[in-house]
């Protein structure tokens, strides 16, 4: 697919870190919003901070402007038949960001359906193990995963789409349409609407059912169509390609549920939003277990909703590290990998402008990783302005190194991550050696494993006993 290429080299970086009342019709539903004062959160109706995670710090940092654009990231690269509906749907999630009713309503879905808030779980026997390499003579740093594996559908992913799937409704949506590569996404959607009673329609490129073919199948239980992908490459690009289709074609019935934070605006933000529930929990979980603030956060990254999600709670706190680790596949000189931050330039795809995967004329080049839901060829508009500012820190890690860091969890823990997830864990051999006694340091454990044994198991790999 052709995107827009935007040369940066030689450009100087920033300097780093360290309603109104409208009426409109989406859906062929007439909306009025902005007038329901009783509904919205004030000092005296909010809930108490145990119901509701403390809203996140904000800063001019990383707050993107009224327009979504994040320096000169982000933006709405549309159609202008799209245009009315970006807007109509920023006007509804602005106002639900303080309507009372809705938050309830999802603090309570959360709570009892996704279950959370999930564990902060102090790694005892893999920060033994790092201990043991640097053979220091003090305690070492301190592993903690957040357990996002143990959410309902086995990711984070289910954060999102439950709360988006709500907003469906209230649009007067029946139906909605996903993209997913490694099915997560897919997976909690297609449970988000059999909760709610939406039709989904989800698209899943050919070559990623074939290695994720335990999720595919899960599709079956619900009331959701799986549409193959048949495309040259088949992948997660395409997919969102022929959901984005989809959605354009159907606007007055159906909704796009995008899963990351890439897009037009306001869905980058969005999904971001209803993502940080992840670091406003660790927040208050790393206050109660040592009455402070991490050292290092630590996530996979592919397009961003896994490392934004723990992140951006604490842009603000420039004393904590945020350390994304992208997918070096067989290594960044292979051509196969889906580093886009490490060695991608900017340019416009899917509607915001982000670093890309591209050639010197432009075309998206096409991702690969081991870990199949890392495999977008960009990142969302936030995490391409956390590289630019320098706030956020890149790394890499290839697909065998991934696989032994799975490996690994797996035995000392007895915790099967995701392979999305276990270039984040890989990045510790490089990590931990670094950093002081003591260090407190969390890995987003964004998703399960299980979903990833096929993989393993054609690899000739064999897998310990849990």
């Amino acid at each position: 697919m052709l995107s827009t290429k935007i040369q940066v080299r030689g450009q100087p970086l920033p300097p780093a870190r360290n309603h109104r009342m409208i009426h409109s019709v989406v859906c062929r539903v007439s909306t009025k919003r902005h007038h329901r004062e009783s509904s919205v959160l004030s000092s005296e109706s909010c809930p108490s901070s145990d119901s509701v995670p403390t809203k996140t710090r904000k800063s001019q940092f990383c707050s993107g402007n009224v327009d979504g654009k994040f320096g000169r990231f982000g933006g709405k690269f549309v159609p202008e038949t799209l245009i009315s509906r970006l807007k109509d749907l920023e006007e509804e999630f602005n106002f639900l960001l303080s309507d009372h009713k809705f938050q309830e309503e999802l603090t309570t879905a959360l709570r009892d359906y996704v279950g959370r808030e999930t564990p902060l779980y102090f790694a005892g026997r893999l920060t033994e193990h790092y201990k043991n390499i640097a053979r220091t003579i003090g305690g070492g740093p301190e592993i903690y995963l957040k357990r996002e594996d143990l959410s309902h559908c086995g990711s984070h992913k289910i954060n999102n789409a439950l709360a988006q799937a709500m907003i469906a409704r209230r649009l007067g949506c029946s139906r909605v349409v996903a993209a997913t590569g490694a099915g997560q996404h897919g997976v909690a959607t297609a449970a988000a609407c059999a909760k709610i009673s939406l039709g989904c329609t989800v698209y899943m490129g050919a070559t990623d059912i074939e290695k994720q073919l335990v999720l595919s199948i899960k599709y079956n239980d619900s009331n959701t169509r799986i549409k193959h992908v048949k495309s040259v490459e088949g992948t997660f690009k395409d997919a969102s390609s022929e959901a984005i289709r989809h959605w354009v074609e159907n606007l007055d019935s159906t909704y796009f549920l995008l899963g990351t934070v890439v897009g037009p605006h306001p869905c980058p933000i969005m999904v971001r939003e209803f993502q940080s529930v992840i670091g406003k929990e660790t927040r208050r979980q790393a206050n109660q277990l040592w009455g402070g603030n991490p050292d290092v956060l630590v996530a996979c990254l592919g397009s961003g909703s896994t490392a934004l999600g723990l992140f951006h709670e604490f842009v603000g706190d420039e004393d904590v590290r945020l350390v994304g680790v992208e997918a070096a596949g067989l290594g960044l000189d292979s051509g196969k990998h889906s580093a886009t931050l490490a060695v991608g330039h900017v340019g416009v795809y899917h509607g915001s402008m982000s670093y890309l995967l591209q050639d010197d004329q432009g075309q998206i080049v096409k991702p690969h990783s081991v870990g199949v839901g890392l495999e977008y060829p960009g990142v969302g508009p936030e995490i391409s302005f956390l590289k630019e500012t320098g706030r956020g820190e890149f790394y890499t890690a290839t697909d065998q190194e991934a696989i032994q860091a799975c490996m690994l969890l797996s035995r000392l823990e007895g915790i099967i991550p995701a392979l999305e997830t276990s270039h984040a864990l890989a990045f510790l051999d490089k990590l931990i050696p670094t950093l002081r006694d003591g260090a407190k340091v969390i890995v987003n454990c964004s998703g399960r494993g299980d979903k990833d044994l096929d993989t393993l198991i054609q690899r000739g790999i064999s897998f310990p006993n849990c």
